[in-house]
């Protein structure tokens, strides 16, 4: 008999990238389509339009790095400790870290004999990683980086949100609330899809929910922007 090999790709190896990817594109094209149709509800001309929309561009792409790098790193010094403190308990009481580890794997559905031997042998192998994996859930596989989640949200804040900015600029003035939240509705279901299929999730439910979100948001500054109008003039 051959042995065959392969390679299994899981959704769960894309998870430190894609929430900060999905996040950003997401969160570009609503804030920003959001700005824009709240600005052009209030009666403003084109130029105001899209100097109000290229501002928050840049405030939401900044405030989207700053926002994950913070947050990323702070889940990280939290695990750091955590692993720090396990590696002093390795040093110091080794024995129970091993009886520890084999409580786990009992929990598991282990027979004790054999979840100690388990234990034992990864402990000889890599007993921090052993309990970093099993005892405490962290996994390099599963972690983000600080550095790459700023850049991903923030390069993908401003991708999102070039596409009102593009649209406000094509548009009659007149139809540019319109248009633009028409072609953002599109925008997100066709992101939530996709952000839903590169996650292994389904994919109309991944549109809905985005699509949902994003027209709430919408209404809700048109409603803020023509009532302001109204009050202006």
């Amino acid at each position: 008999m051959s042995r065959l090999s392969h390679s299994e790709t899981h959704m769960v190896h894309r998870i430190g990238w894609l929430r900060a990817a999905v996040l950003g594109a997401n969160d570009g094209l609503v804030s920003t389509a959001s700005l824009v149709v709240g600005v052009a509800a209030a009666g403003s001309g084109r130029p105001e339009i899209l100097i109000a929309g290229l501002a928050g561009l840049v405030a939401g792409a900044m405030s989207m790095a700053a926002g994950e790098y913070v947050s990323v790193s702070s889940q990280t010094d939290a695990e750091q400790a955590d692993l720090a403190r396990e590696t002093k308990e390795l040093l110091e009481t080794p024995e129970t870290e091993l009886e520890e580890l084999t409580g786990i794997y009992v929990a598991r559905g282990l027979d004790e004999p054999l979840a100690r031997q388990v234990a034992v042998q990864l402990t000889q192998k890599d007993a921090l990683g052993a309990h970093a994996r099993d005892e405490l859930g962290i996994s390099e596989t599963v972690t983000a980086h600080p550095i790459q989640a700023a850049l991903v949200s923030a390069v993908t804040f401003a991708v999102g949100a070039v596409v009102p900015l593009i649209v406000a600029l094509m548009a009659p003035t007149s139809q540019i609330s319109l248009t633009v939240a028409l072609t953002t509705l599109v925008a997100l279901s066709v992101l939530g899809g996709l952000g839903a299929s590169a996650g292994g999730a389904g994919i109309l439910k991944g549109a809905l929910r985005v699509t949902f979100w994003g027209a709430l948001a919408m209404a809700a500054t048109a409603g803020v922007g023509m009532i302001f109008g109204v009050s202006a003039g």
